[in-house]
C-alpha cells in the first residue's frame, strides 16, 4: 500500500500497477478482480472501514466488492447507471461488444458476485473529503473523485497511465473495446484536465504528478 497524498493510499493488486484500488480515509475505492480479495484483505488489515465505492462496475474494479462489503460490513456506493451491474455482477453489458471473447473471459474469470447498492452517487456528492465528479464515457455511470485543497484526483478509468497490452507506463485513453462511448469519455477527459490536478491516481498504471501530460493529451481531442 503506497501513500500518494495525505490519507490517500494506492493498493496495487496486479504487478506493475496494472490494477489499482484506493483507500481514502476509511473508504475503499474499487476492488480489483474476484481473485484480489486476499491481497486487499492483507493490505487493509484490521483498519476500521466505513464504506466501499466503485468508480464503475467493470470486472477489474467490481471483482472483490461483495467480499469487501461482507468481510468489513460495508455499504456499497456507485453511480446510478452502474447500479444494475454492481448488484447483479453482470458487468460487460455496456461494452461495445459484450460477446467479444475477452469480454466473456473477464465476466467468467474476473467479475465477482453482485451486492446490494446502498447509495447512488451524483455530481457534487462528498465521499470523505473528496467531491464526486460524473465522468461518463468509459462506463455510463463512471465517477471520479476530486479533492480541491491539494489537487488530488482519483480518475478511475477516464484515463489509463499504462499501455494495457505491454504494461509500459504512459498516458492513454482507455481501450475503445471496453469503452461505452469514446466521444463522451473524451469530454470527461477535458473535464478533469480543466481542474489541473497535481496528483492523479488511475485504475491502471502508476500515479501521475505531471498535469502537463494530461493537458497535452486532452488537447489532441479538440473541444
Amino acid at each position: 500500500m503506497l501513500e500518494i497524498a495525505d490519507d490517500v493510499f494506492q493498493i496495487s493488486v496486479f504487478p506493475r500497477n496494472a490494477v489499482n484500488a484506493y483507500l481514502i480515509g476509511a473508504i475503499i475505492v474499487d476492488a480489483g478482480v474476484r481473485s484480489s480479495a486476499a491481497q486487499l484483505k492483507k493490505a487493509l488489515g484490521k483498519r476500521a472501514l466505513t464504506s466501499h465505492m466503485l468508480t464503475h462496475a467493470h470486472a477489474d474494479h467490481q471483482g472483490s466488492s461483495a467480499f469487501l462489503c461482507d468481510q468489513y460490513r460495508l455499504p456499497l456506493w456507485c453511480g446510478a447507471p452502474d447500479e444494475y451491474a454492481a448488484q447483479t455482477g453482470q458487468v460487460t453489458g455496456e461494452y461495445p461488444n459484450p460477446r467479444h471473447p475477452i469480454a466473456r473471459l473477464q465476466q467468467r474469470l474476473w467479475a465477482g458476485p453482485g451486492h446490494p447498492v446502498t447509495r447512488t452517487l451524483r455530481e457534487g456528492d462528498m465521499v470523505g473529503d473528496f467531491r464526486v465528479l460524473e465522468t461518463p464515457g468509459h462506463a455510463s455511470g463512471h465517477l471520479a473523485l476530486w479533492r480541491e485543497r491539494d489537487g488530488v484526483l482519483i480518475a478511475g478509468d477516464v484515463l489509463v497511465n499504462m499501455d494495457m497490452f505491454t504494461t509500459r507506463p504512459g498516458l492513454h485513453e482507455p481501450p475503445a473495446m471496453f469503452t461505452h462511448d469514446v466521444a463522451q469519455n473524451r469530454q470527461s477527459i477535458h473535464k478533469i484536465a480543466a481542474l489541473n490536478p497535481r496528483v492523479i491516481g488511475f485504475g491502471h498504471g502508476p500515479v501521475l504528478r505531471d498535469s502537463d501530460q494530461l493537458l497535452e493529451l486532452a488537447s489532441r481531442f479538440g473541444k
